[in-house]
């Protein structure tokens, strides 16, 4: 863990210097900015492409940007994007091949040599980061080489939404961890800076060559006010404690019903999930047959066709595949890679078209055990 007690200081006008230098070291940066209505993810070269001076008010079902009273550079929670759809694509050619005569010949595809730098990555996406990585790092080698190229530039929330939970799932909302760099943003009245932590002997390179100076105690403490400021605004919570056996004895619960009256399943909560991993594989060609190619694309276990086997689906309702996701992600998830699959993010609740609220149904299942003075075995 990187100490605050060694933080230096970057004024707020030397941040493009940052940028300057990660460019310079041939990274491809990508961080926040405003577009269709929404702080996504992106390609950027200059601060002023950062969401200077907007925030996010989120709530079940609702997102919406607002003007702040101040010039922070990131004064917001999260948006609908996740940083996984650049070290894991939505849609990855895996193989191409080319009819000539009799014969096939497979067509070398192209090496993904991209280099990224992640500017603005919040502690909960960096707990996101790291289940990937128990997913990919060993199966996926094109995965494995982006990751292992990657710089992170954290950012520590000062803020909390009314969707995010993730002192409830100790993701956050301090970065302590899988980072090169952690920022955390400081404004008063009289100065813009952020105090940097360093994580890693490349972060320490990268800051040879921005303007910085050393720390003061008070700066260095704004670390941590700024933390226990987001953790009282938090606006969920959920009782992790025993979560997996409380799943797994309520596999047959009447709330699967309820929630199955509701959903809609649009698959929403998965795509904008900085975890879920799940693909589909799909062979197409052209009329000719000349070629043939082999794509992996982003599906969702809300699809029909993703439990589709011979004889028809294995999930098929509405109840089977919304707790069939929730189930993976808070329990089944412990048992294949020993952790949760949810980093309390709280972007299922806030981009979910009905406001289905993950903590809520938790909460519910747990609070008919109490009820009844027994478990629903």
């Amino acid at each position: 863990m990187a100490s605050s007690q060694d933080a230096t200081i970057v004024n707020a006008e030397h941040l493009q210097e940052l940028l300057d230098v990660l460019g310079a070291e041939g990274f491809r940066l990508v961080g926040p900015r405003v577009r269709d209505g929404a702080i996504v993810y992106d390609d950027i070269r200059f601060v002023t492409e950062l969401p200077v001076g907007w925030t996010d008010e989120q709530e079940a079902g609702r997102y919406q940007l607002k003007k702040r009273n101040d010039a922070a550079f990131f004064g917001y929670v999260v948006g609908p994007h996740s940083w996984k759809k650049y070290l894991f694509p939505p849609q990855t050619l895996l193989w191409k091949a080319q009819r000539e005569g009799n014969a096939v010949r497979f067509v070398e595809t192209p090496t993904d040599d991209a280099k990224f730098a992640f500017l603005g990555v919040r502690s909960c996406e960096l707990h996101a980061l790291a289940v990937q990585d128990k997913v990919f790092m060993d199966v996926d080698g094109a995965y494995r080489a982006r990751r292992e190229r990657l710089f992170i530039v954290a950012v520590n929330c000062g803020m909390a939404g009314r969707t995010c939970f993730c002192a409830s799932m100790k993701t956050g909302p301090r970065a302590t961890s899988g980072f090169d760099l952690a920022l955390t943003e400081v404004l008063d009245d009289s100065r813009h800076y952020f105090v940097v932590e360093i994580g890693t002997p490349r972060g320490a390179e990268i800051m040879k060559n921005v303007p910085h100076a050393k720390a003061e105690a008070s700066q260095s403490a704004e670390v941590e006010r700024a933390s226990q400021r987001a953790v009282s605004q938090m606006g969920r919570s959920m009782d992790a404690g025993d979560l997996k056996e409380l799943l797994y004895r309520n596999y047959e619960h009447p709330r699967w019903d309820d929630v199955a009256s509701r959903c809609l399943t649009c698959a929403n909560c998965t795509l904008v999930c900085p975890t879920c991993f799940c693909s589909t594989v799909e062979d197409v060609t052209d009329l000719t047959g000349d070629h043939a190619e082999r794509w992996r694309k982003w599906d969702s276990c809300f699809t029909m066709d993703f439990s589709h086997l011979h004889g028809g689906s294995i999930r098929g309702s509405t109840k089977a595949r919304y707790r069939q996701w929730m189930t993976h992600k808070l329990a089944t998830w412990w048992d294949q890679f020993g952790t949760s699959g949810c980093v309390g993010c709280g972007r299922c609740i806030t981009w979910c078209p009905v406001g289905i609220d993950i903590t809520a149904e938790v909460a519910a299942i747990r609070g008919s055990e109490k009820k009844d003075g027994k478990r629903n075995d």
